[in-house]
């Protein structure tokens, strides 16, 4: 096992792996930008360095610095968490070349699954159900109104290089085609400096549901269930829960099955996430892979009573899998809820001081937070702050837990979406466990009007 990590991220996912590394006896290493200099992270970690100035440009996306500061601490491995620098192919090349080890897939998997339509084409050679859509890029607008007219309105136009729903867009005709175009193709230029668009066709109110997998050098693949995801604003998950209150058991081991073939096709190593749209009669379509660890995986962690992190870290020391498919068994119903500082209505951030914040407690009831009273939450990065993750013997009693500790969560100081999250909550559509990604806007946003 390593003896030091250097984290290439902040906030709370930082300090969640942290928590494992210092279980495990490993010194880990903290970086930070000038804005985070107080930062919870930065406390916990055994030695943390600044690596430049607030915009993520300067500092968390800044290869060279982090590579200084892992060979300046003498770490031995790298955990990029989630989002930043960890589905970015080249710094885990450039990782490895370093002669780190990167905590995560190899560059070439990460690099043919965060082109979207290189990923549909994967998937469809290894057998996984996918969308009806194109192969190839879209070149400009008189191809993309050819293909729209084969596929039939409505349909999706999608970023390839895209994500949190940036550079996607639903389209009902030719006119709105014409306008979507342009507009998302620049926009992914500019998010992702890749404007390639494909297209798909629509699949009307799906459900999100997606797969958990494990697998280590020797070729042991473990699928740990999946989570229900549909709950999203702007394209963006709030609320995930395991295991899918809305599918089959049935579908669930198709769905276990397919994520198998997927990842033995690929050859992929480490954890990872396979996403589907479900529509209503259960057949699902293969929507993405996650070459990382996700935001959510702690509802996985709570009815598998795993540690997804410290298994990334056998795997990356070369360890093989402790355990298999058949002796994996759920336990129980897990919720998680993203808090995140922002105003409730309009879902626009909410940046400034916390002058007082009180977590639940109870039974069952788990946080991973990255502020405290006195944390200044600035522009520069995503608004998500903390996770409220809670547990029960079933649904039912998962959700009583979920709505009483929301109820007792107090943050002042900064508007936060808590409001948004117990409206959800409480609703009858949440609570008998149907929910799909049109949730916000069939039964949030008209309580507002």
């Amino acid at each position: 096992m390593f003896k030091k990590v250097l984290i290439a991220n902040r906030g709370e996912i930082a300090r969640r792996i942290i928590r494992t590394c210092k279980r495990l006896n490993i010194q880990t290493v903290a970086v930070y930008s000038e804005a985070d200099a107080n930062s919870l992270h930065v406390r916990d970690a055994d030695e943390a360095y600044c690596i430049g100035k607030p915009p993520v440009a300067q500092s968390y996306l800044n290869i060279d610095s982090i590579l200084e500061v892992a060979a300046q601490s003498g770490a031995e491995a790298i955990h990029p968490g989630y989002g930043l620098l960890s589905e970015n192919a080249t710094f885990a090349k450039r990782c490895t070349e370093a002669g780190f080890t990167f905590i995560g897939p190899s560059a070439e998997v990460i690099a043919s699954m965060g082109s979207k339509l290189e990923a549909r084409k994967t998937m469809k050679a290894a057998g996984v159900p996918i969308v009806e859509g194109v192969e190839t890029p879209v070149q400009d607008v008189a191809e993309a109104i050819d293909i729209a007219s084969r596929l039939g309105y409505p349909i999706m136009l999608k970023a390839s290089a895209g994500g949190g729903g940036i550079g996607m867009q639903l389209v009902e005709n030719d006119e709105e085609l014409v306008k979507a175009f342009e507009g998302n193709q620049k926009r992914a230029q500019s998010f992702f400096g890749d404007g390639t668009m494909y297209m798909e066709r629509f699949i009307a109110n799906p459900h999100h549901v997606e797969v958990q997998i494990i697998a280590d050098t020797d070729g042991n693949i473990v699928p740990l269930f999946e989570r229900e995801c549909s709950i999203q604003r702007r394209n963006q998950k709030v609320v995930e829960e395991a295991p899918s209150p809305f599918i089959s058991e049935e579908t669930r081991q198709r769905m276990l099955d397919a994520s198998v073939k997927a990842v033995q096709h690929i050859g992929y190593v480490n954890a990872g996430t396979i996403e589907y749209l479900v529509d209503d009669q259960q057949n699902f379509y293969f929507l993405e892979m996650n070459t990382r660890l996700q935001v959510e995986h702690p509802v996985t962690e709570e009815i598998t009573k795993l540690d997804l992190v410290e298994e990334q870290l056998k795997i990356a020391a070369q360890q093989p899998l402790t355990f298999t498919r058949d002796s994996i068994q759920r336990q129980g119903h897990a919720i998680e809820v993203r808090i995140y500082a922002e105003n409730p209505t309009t879902f626009f951030p909410s940046p400034g001081t916390i002058t007082e914040l009180v977590l639940p407690t109870g039974e069952g009831v788990r946080h991973e937070c990255g502020v405290e009273t006195g944390t200044v939450v600035t522009p520069f990065y995503d608004p998500m702050i903390s996770k409220l993750v809670v547990w029960g013997a079933t649904r039912e009693i998962a959700c009583e837990r979920l709505i009483q500790a929301l109820q007792e969560y107090k943050i002042e100081g900064i508007q936060t979406n808590i409001p948004m999250l117990l409206k959800t909550v409480i609703h009858e559509q949440f609570l008998k466990g149907y929910t799909t990604t049109k949730f916000v806007e069939d039964y949030y946003l008209p309580q507002l009007t």
